[in-house]
């Protein structure tokens, strides 16, 4: 088995032997370079904390579907749960949830989730009590929510089919209904829960705490990627909130569609980030596993798929940088983070399986790491919205034809 190491390492034969190959880090657009001085040290720190803290780690976690509470008591040090609100760059921020990602990809779905939809949530549509009550322990990562919109029957078309209720009863709200997917719904604090008002047939989001009575979780099992993400199906019966658990901002569901469309925008960094992992991975099994006497980096069906992998990892990054930029200048539409999600996520599903088949036999185990990125590969190209539904929003914004029923 290959020694888990830090991206870009051959770890064969004595350690005075050992080399960095050239460009070590896979950026061969010198993409870091865009960081201003500050943001690149930090940049740099982090992201050998998580090669060489987390990712090695994660397998085990990600082979037993189990949470890895304390790992992400050590992300909390490096400031990962407050990344919305720190004042750092959107290409900062996209490229911390490609390294993540390039780590361990349930946990950067937890890191992206927690800032650009429950943190972001709170901090853009909460009140001031709701605010100074969670943020300091969501940015100390103290505290977990759960972004609650998916639904047993309605994923694509939750906007006109959702069906979880909400009603208004004095001095409270009264939630029910079931929500399936929902990440973190078995370990968080708090669910942000999206309900149909029944007064006005607006949908609105609501705080529910997790121990309030006829909130249950039940974890999904099985799942082939995402394993380490304790994803859940949530029954809320009669369960009843303060008023002021609305959030203010939140009163109908185009607040919600800024928030997905960002999160949207947020998983193209994942998928940068699991091309340039599966690229770590086969560019250093190439170079240590020999095969007819030399080493498999030497053939050259081996050097093409290398050579893919990287390009579509440099592609997707190249891809997402463009989308900061107009991220950061307030232009961000729909149309642009949907074609960025099903762009790269289909060039993350093609890369990890080149990678995987660069590997033979051995990148169908998590050993090897490859089997773990193969799995996860497959929930990118279909959460937050399945590959040809935003490549329907695509199509739709540049003919002015929608396709959808």
């Amino acid at each position: 088995m290959l020694e888990q190491k830090a991206a870009g390492t051959v770890t064969s034969g004595p350690a005075s032997e050992r080399v960095l190959p050239p460009y070590p880090e896979a950026d061969l657009m010198h993409v870091v370079d865009l960081l201003p001085d500050g943001e690149r040290e930090r940049y740099v720190q982090i992201r050998e904390f998580l090669q060489s803290h987390i990712r090695a780690a994660s397998i085990d976690y990600w082979n037993r579907e189990e949470f890895p509470f304390g790992l992400l008591a050590e992300m909390a040090g490096f400031g990962l749960g407050g990344l919305q609100t720190d004042g750092s760059s959107q290409l900062f921020k996209g490229l911390m949830y490609t390294e993540v990602a390039r780590a361990d990809v349930s946990l950067s779905a937890l890191v992206g989730i927690h800032n650009e939809l429950i943190v972001g949530m709170i901090n853009e549509l909460g009140s001031p009590e709701q605010k100074r009550k969670w943020l300091p322990g969501l940015q100390a990562f103290t505290q977990l929510g759960a972004f609650a919109l998916t639904e047993p029957d309605h994923g694509s078309d939750i906007a006109g089919g959702l069906s979880t209720t909400a009603r208004r009863d004095g001095g409270e709200w009264v939630i029910s209904g079931a929500k399936r997917w929902i990440g973190a719904g078995t370990i968080a604090d708090f669910a942000l829960v999206w309900a149909r008002d029944v007064s006005d047939g607006h949908v609105k989001g609501f705080i529910v705490e997790t121990d309030r009575p006829g909130y249950s979780a039940t974890k999904i099992s099985n799942k082939i990627g995402l394993r380490i993400m304790q994803n859940a199906d949530i029954v809320l019966e009669e369960v009843r909130i303060p008023a002021s658990n609305l959030l203010p901002g939140a009163t109908e569901f185009s607040r919600a569609n800024d928030l997905l469309r960002d999160s949207r925008a947020w998983v193209g960094w994942q998928a940068a980030g699991i091309q340039l992992a599966a690229f770590d991975i086969a560019r250093s099994y190439a170079l240590e596993r020999k095969q007819f006497g030399k080493e498999l980096a030497r053939f050259q069906l081996v050097q093409q798929q290398l050579a893919d992998i990287l390009g579509n990892a440099n592609a997707s990054l190249s891809m997402m940088v463009e989308l900061a930029r107009i991220q950061q200048a307030g232009k961000l539409q729909m149309v642009q983070a949907a074609m960025c999600k099903a762009t790269t996520t289909r060039l993350a599903r093609s890369s990890v399986a080149m990678g995987r088949s660069l590997l033979g036999g051995n990148g169908i185990t998590t050993d090897y790491e490859m089997g773990k990125l193969f799995g996860d590969a497959e929930i990118l190209y279909t959460y937050e919205g399945s590959y040809e539904i935003n490549s329907m929003i695509v199509a739709r914004a540049v003919t002015g034809k929608s396709a959808f029923v």
